[in-house]
């Protein structure tokens, strides 16, 4: 995302060697960042608008390229002059937004998430933000919505191709060997690496420096040609034919609206699709100042501008519109991401006007540089500090701190991995006694059966009656208590349960899951509750006269404690800890409690639907009485222990279980 915009250069590179300023790049590169911007804010506007990053890769690749062949022609070019015009021209900005982004997360972010900020802040400092985000999830994961520092991945690997690509160029320089061949060589194996590591880690490619870096390398080889033109084309001349020149750039900007237009987040992106946008910005830069779309539109005194600001114009932009999706726990509406568009270009022109500028042309170049590196590794340790303390939950007051620093042990109590297994796990996976060997004689004890959710009511049955009776448990994540209903392993486990309850016949079965997940049809008539009212069917049948089915527990949008602070912290001026809330409930999983209530009951089994316990006209619970950090779930909807505790003990008020 870097700029030479300015045809003034500071004092300290003044001797090497500089390619003239062209406005029609400013202008390319205020397309890019703009597309980025679009895509970003309004996703269904620009499908392709990630793709601007990778004209930024051409650009970049392009000018630092020009800077260090033109400079070692010249016999003129220094290491230290490189990079500290480097970080002249990156940590200003860079630094700013970092701290104002630590700043703002201090006051509104929970520990967790201030954690992850803190973790990105010091990957961001140390220029590694790619390969710290190839620990998590994808770039167009729904989980990279919150990550406040996303964006950084690209800056990152532009760091890294300045950091080992002038030292190659310098040393093949000294072995007197042709550029040419570094370039083909190099980018040769990226891009051959970008193609065949897309399809089988997706991922990786997105990230990764050694898949990228042929992006940039694109940029370096039209350096190196147009510094040599006239060695490869003999006849050319700066008053060649203007119709080649045209014919390129209308070429090129032809494939990057094809690129802008086509690219989807679901394509294998970079691999052959990067092809678009790189060669398109390698065409229009080729053509040259003079061709007609270069000189009259992208030369243009807006593009220009928006060219200009763009760098922090990228960093601004991704942060306001997070915060956004962050505190509106959902995706913000149009006129608040419009809102964050608007503030991330106002604040990217004052971080230009009195950030960038001055201390380029004002600061003593290499005082500059001092204090700006001092300064990024403080930003940098204070992300770590940040990460190292757990989100710093202590910057709280007490009677919240817990629910900010919310942490939750939730497999222990719930038997995981004995009584409650994974995915994976063998279909007859549970142990001993979790089913056949609990030493319960037939007509005693209790079986709760379900997936995850299911796993979690475990704890609650225990406490009230686990000192009176048998509570026998067969739970697997995300396998609800339906036959012949989900995968192979799902549907053998289920099978193997059912026939468990005929050699142990409990006096009890509980079914109990997530019914509004998976994708299941409860409308009158559905195959799928007709396949529930089979199992229940199939239980009775096996000798089992007691089923209780649980209807859907409430669920929320966001994670229950995120959702309790914010709305403490939006209570001004008491802030008060809701009892209740309403709102950002799920309201899927009121439709399906609804359907429950109606065919439930004209089965043999008993419906006890868990909204009469947890939810009221005021809304659902978020604690329970006692104490506000007995949260009734930890996330969208699995009970805590807490919970599952009051809902027993509802259960047990009611004569369901005794």
């Amino acid at each position: 995302m870097t700029s030479f915009s300015e045809s003034a250069q500071p004092a300290v590179d003044k001797h090497m060697s500089h390619p003239k300023y062209r406005p029609d790049i400013d202008g390319l590169r205020a397309i890019a960042v703009l597309s980025v911007v679009a895509f970003h804010a309004f996703p269904s506007l620009i499908q392709g608008g990630f793709v601007g990053v990778d004209v930024f890769f051409v650009i970049s690749g392009f000018l630092i390229s020009s800077i260090i062949f033109g400079s070692l022609e010249k016999n003129s070019f220094s290491f230290v002059d490189f990079y500290s015009r480097r970080v002249n021209r990156i940590f200003p900005a860079l630094l700013l937004m970092l701290a104002a982004t630590w700043a703002f997360g201090w006051f509104s972010l929970l520990a967790d998430e201030y954690t992850q900020l803190g973790k990105h802040i010091a990957g961001g400092a140390a220029f590694v933000s790619n390969f710290v985000l190839l620990g998590e999830s994808g770039y167009f994961d729904n989980s990279a919505e919150t990550k406040l520092l996303l964006h950084l991945w690209s800056l990152g690997i532009e760091e890294q191709f300045y950091l080992v690509w002038p030292l190659m160029v310098w040393a093949v320089w000294k072995a007197r060997i042709n550029a040419l061949i570094l370039i083909a060589l190099v980018g040769g194996v990226s891009f051959t690496l970008n193609v065949m590591s897309v399809h089988t880690d997706p991922v990786a490619t997105f990230y990764s420096p050694q898949t990228r870096f042929w992006e940039l390398l694109v940029g370096s080889l039209l350096a190196n040609v147009t510094l040599h033109k006239h060695h490869f084309f003999p006849a050319w001349r700066d008053t060649s034919s203007p119709t080649v020149r045209n014919i390129q750039s209308l070429a090129g900007l032809s494939l990057l609206v094809t690129a802008f237009a086509l690219t989807t987040k679901n394509n294998q992106f970079p691999g052959w699709w990067a092809l678009l946008p790189t060669i398109g910005a390698a065409l229009i830069i080729a053509a040259g100042p003079f061709a007609w779309i270069n000189k009259t539109v992208l030369s243009n005194r807006l593009l220009v501008w928006f060219g200009l600001i763009s760098f922090p114009l990228y960093l601004w932009h991704w942060p306001l519109l997070t915060f956004a999706r962050i505190m509106n726990s959902e995706t913000p509406s149009a006129a608040i991401r419009l809102a964050a568009v608007i503030a991330s270009v106002f604040l990217a022109w004052l971080t230009y006007r009195f950030v960038e500028k001055p201390i380029r042309y004002r600061v003593n170049p290499r005082r500059a540089v001092a204090m700006l590196s001092i300064a990024l590794i403080g930003v940098g340790l204070a992300g770590y500090a940040t990460l190292k303390f757990e989100g710093l939950p202590s910057r709280f007051p007490a009677d919240i701190e817990g629910i900010a620093d919310f942490k939750y042990e939730f497999l222990t109590d719930a038997r995981n991995p004995e009584c409650w297994i994974g995915v994976a796990a063998p279909y007859d996976g549970f142990a001993g006694k979790c089913l056949t060997e609990a030493g319960n004689k037939p007509g005693e004890g209790i079986l709760i059966w379900g997936d995850s959710h299911a796993a979690r009511l475990y704890p609650g049955i225990a406490a009230v009656i686990g000192d009176k009776t048998k509570v026998l448990q067969a739970t697997r994540s995300s396998c609800p208590p339906i036959l012949d209903f989900s995968d192979a392993i799902c549907t053998a486990s289920n099978n193997y349960i059912l026939s468990t309850i005929k050699k142990s016949q409990p006096h009890t079965v509980i079914l109990f899951g997530a019914w509004g997940r998976y994708g299941a049809d409860w409308s009158a008539g559905s195959k799928d509750q007709a396949k529930l009212l089979h199992t229940i069917n199939e239980i009775i049948a096996s000798g089992i006269q007691n089923v209780i089915v649980l209807g859907p527990s409430p669920e929320w949008l966001d994670p229950l404690p995120k959702l309790v602070y914010n709305s403490w912290k939006n209570s001004y001026p008491r802030h008060i800890v809701p009892e209740r809330m309403s709102d950002h409930l799920n309201p899927g999983t009121k439709i399906v409690d609804n359907y429950f209530r109606g065919f439930i009951p004209k089965s043999e089994a008993t419906l006890v639907p868990l909204y009469d316990f947890l939810c009221n006209r005021d809304g659902c619970m978020t604690h329970i009485d006692g104490g506000v950090k007995k949260l009734t779930t930890w996330d969208y909807g699995h009970l805590t222990t807490e919970g599952a505790t009051f809902v027993a003990q509802k259960l047990l008020d009611l004569g369901v279980i005794k």
